[in-house]
């Protein structure tokens, strides 16, 4: 957008005062961002020393210290009764024994079929493999599901809601397909099978017997002794047509205990105190691999980690000079990010101060790197922003204003849409603060061919780059921290159930 097209929703938000004119404050204690201060911290935090900080982990735990030990040197407090930890427990899940057999055919885990869903079965279970093919309600009305082992064609299709239509009709457990071809699934089968050594983290809730087997459209063909054309086919409405087949399966479940914290630092403001900006990162990662091999997580997401670190120094530096801000700011490190959101989820059901007088958001989330999209652009400079009008109106406006006053970074809404199929919108950690109405930014670079791969590692991040896009969320977080209204709740999306 021109910086002339902008003047109008600036001087609505009353920025008529030489719009434009840099605050020299801002520009001193942003400039103590540097490429050299995040290559510092970053070094020590996707080190291999932190063992790819999987969620609980001996790794995690020394990043946590690290972070602490800094947020300590900068004059910071504790917020949770002194602490700077808010810990609590998840329950690591493991399927140890999970058996099917369907006619002779022993299947192999991970091999012909990978474990989903939930279960803990004292036996094993004796029923049948009926085909059901598409969960309509002409289907279940022609083929007895009760007490069944289902199986469900599910390719291009939603998965959940056929899901739970299937079980609350009655089924023991389903196998489903959800995708054609056997390359296909032996991708997923890959990735279960290097995931095998750990537990599904959570929190604790009680088993529902809701064993769900997913296979390939060539397995599930060769269980019911017919070609993947005839299934697909019998799928849309004659299921019936398709012979059932004797089964037989069993689960069985251990649980047990992690530990884990967020990590919170806290900068009391002054006239505004009682309201509170939070600037979030996650610190966890997806840890070692059953090969050995460690994943880093520079990029995912250490960069938004010393993104946090680096902001915090500067507003407490500031503070310390006489600048205190006018709102307080929650400096937040959350856990669990890779495990489902849920140490941001965490805090936003428990939170150390009112979720009401919490006002924004800023979430970083991958900020070291050049995606596909740019990495042949000739201006490299962008950085991607999602949510900044979901929730209110004023929220983009204000982070376009200090990015073309400070940074002047492109800034990319590509995928700042709800119908986005990457669904970028719900899945970090500004979404569980999203969902209390609180207006959020999400500020991310986008996906690499290193995501989630042991080469995510500190000599690829980009780091100027990076600490543009740190210096214009510290300038947004300024702006958010100091002027004389919050953002109101009025923006093109309030809904937040979804």
């Amino acid at each position: 957008m021109k910086k002339g097209l902008l003047l109008t929703g600036f001087v609505a938000l009353g920025m008529t005062a030489q719009v434009l004119a840099q605050n020299p404050t801002q520009v001193k204690y942003g400039s103590t961002i540097t490429a050299e201060d995040l290559e510092k911290h970053l070094t020590v935090i996707a080190s291999d020393e932190m063992r790819g900080r999987d969620t609980g982990s001996e790794g995690q735990k020394k990043a946590a210290e690290y972070m602490i030990d800094f947020y300590k040197g900068l004059g910071l407090t504790g917020p949770v009764d002194g602490s700077f930890k808010q810990t609590f427990n998840l329950v690591s899940v493991s399927y140890d024994e999970v058996s099917l057999q369907v006619g002779k055919q022993k299947l192999e885990r991970n091999k012909d079929f990978v474990f989903q869903g939930d279960a803990d079965m004292a036996k094993k279970m004796k029923t049948e493999l009926v085909f059901l093919g598409l969960a309509s309600d002409e289907n279940l009305a022609k083929v007895d599901v009760k007490e069944k082992l289902v199986g469900l064609w599910a390719v291009g299709e939603r998965t959940q809601g056929l899901v739970d239509k299937v079980m609350d009709a009655g089924a023991a457990g389903i196998v489903i397909v959800t995708m054609e071809g056997q390359a296909n699934f032996d991708r997923l089968a890959g990735r279960y099978a290097r995931l095998s050594g750990s537990g599904r983290l959570g929190f604790d809730k009680e088993t529902e017997q809701r064993p769900i087997f997913i296979t390939s459209s060539d397995k599930m063909g060769e269980l019911f002794g017919a070609d993947v054309a005839t299934l697909k086919e019998a799928a849309k409405s004659s299921p019936e047509s398709i012979k059932s087949q004797k089964a037989t399966f069993q689960v069985k479940k251990k649980k047990e205990m992690v530990e884990t914290s967020n990590i919170l630092a806290y900068l009391e403001g002054t006239d505004k105190k009682e309201e509170v900006l939070v600037i979030s990162s996650h610190y966890d990662h997806v840890g070692v691999g059953s090969d050995g091999q460690i994943y880093n997580g520079a990029d995912d997401d250490g960069s938004g980690t010393v993104s946090v670190m680096e902001i915090a120094e500067a507003f407490a530096t500031a503070a310390k000079d006489g600048f205190k801000p006018r709102r307080s700011i929650l400096f937040i490190n959350v856990t669990g990010e890779e495990k489902g959101l849920l140490g941001s989820q965490y805090y936003a059901e428990n939170p150390i101060f009112p979720i009401e007088n919490t006002v924004n958001n800023i979430n970083i989330d991958m900020v070291g790197r050049i995606d596909y999209e740019y990495q042949d652009a000739e201006n490299k400079d962008y950085v991607y922003v999602i949510g900044s009008e979901m929730l209110s109106s004023q929220l983009k406006k204000i982070n376009e204003y200090n990015n073309i006053t400070y940074t002047n970074l492109i800034l990319d809404y590509r995928y700042d849409a709800e119908d986005d199929p990457n669904r970028f919108y719900y899945r970090s950690d500004h979404y569980n603060f999203a969902k209390f109405g609180i207006p959020v930014i999400f500020f991310f670079n986008g996906v690499h061919d290193d995501y989630h791969q042991p080469t995510d590692t500190v000599d690829k991040i980009e780091f100027p780059l990076m600490t543009k896009r740190a210096q214009l969320i510290f300038h947004t977080a300024w702006d958010l921290a100091n002027r004389d209204k919050r953002t109101p709740v009025d923006g093109t999306n309030t809904r937040t159930d979804r």
